[in-house]
């Protein structure tokens, strides 16, 4: 990989495994002698760089994978075929309450993710930060997160996962929920990360927000990466996919 690049894909297929269609019981898998499950295919033999500073956004119409390969970067799937190099620390924002644990409180859940990312548990300026950022009460961030609205959780999980400081920012539609004053100070802070010359990975169902903060783009569908270019282009493929 050059050594410019943060991230590289090559060549990398996903498969998860379902049930089969036909196997409701013990006596139709041994009567129709079928595997009770079976592989269905992902992602599919895809190969793409990321360089660092680059803003990418991923579009791509429901199911055509776009989630599963950040999953995959962030090392929560693992790919049966091909390789992935990163070369850089990550911050994923992969889904609301994506890692956040919903027994612990909002301050115990900051200072455990604090702790995998490397930092002090009790580093009070990165809490005082998160608590900043999240604008969630006192009250709120003593209540266990599995009593939390999605709203709230979206702005606990942004405000931790930025207080990261990391090389790479993998953003799942996380922004989609919650109230527009908070989408828009989450926005702000992008534009802010990207400025900073850090390198973002954005899948947005709305090609205007691509177009905000991305320069480039990948288009997925069926699994495939069927174009990548620039967020222009990318984003006029997309919209005549419907």
């Amino acid at each position: 990989m050059s050594s410019g690049n943060l991230i590289s894909f090559r060549n990398v297929s996903v498969s998860y495994w379902q049930n089969n269609v036909g196997i409701h019981s013990i006596k139709d898998l041994v009567t129709q002698r079928r595997n009770p499950f079976q592989s269905k295919p992902i992602l599919r033999d895809i190969s793409f760089d990321v360089s660092r500073g680059q803003s990418m956004g991923v579009l791509g119409r429901n199911g055509s994978g776009k989630s599963t390969l950040l999953r995959t970067i962030a090392g929560l799937v693992k790919p049966q075929e091909g390789t992935i190099t990163i070369n850089g620390t990550f911050a994923p924002i992969l889904a609301i309450g994506a890692g956040l644990e919903l027994e612990l409180n909002g301050y115990e859940n900051m200072e455990l993710l604090l702790s995998l990312y490397g930092k002090s548990r009790k580093d009070t300026n990165a809490v005082r930060n998160i608590v900043d950022f999240s604008e969630l009460s006192d009250e709120v961030l003593r209540m266990p997160a599995k009593r939390y609205s999605s709203g709230m959780l979206a702005r606990l999980a942004f405000s931790i996962s930025i207080a990261n400081d990391a090389d790479i920012l993998i953003i799942d539609e996380v922004l989609a929920v919650g109230d527009q004053g908070f989408q828009a100070k989450c926005m702000d802070k992008i534009f802010q990360i990207k400025a900073d010359g850090k390198t973002i990975l954005f899948v947005s169902h709305a090609p205007a927000e691509v177009l905000k903060v991305c320069d480039t783009a990948i288009l997925l569908d069926g699994g495939k990466l069927i174009a990548q270019g620039t967020a222009k282009d990318i984003c006029a493929q997309y919209e005549q996919l419907f």
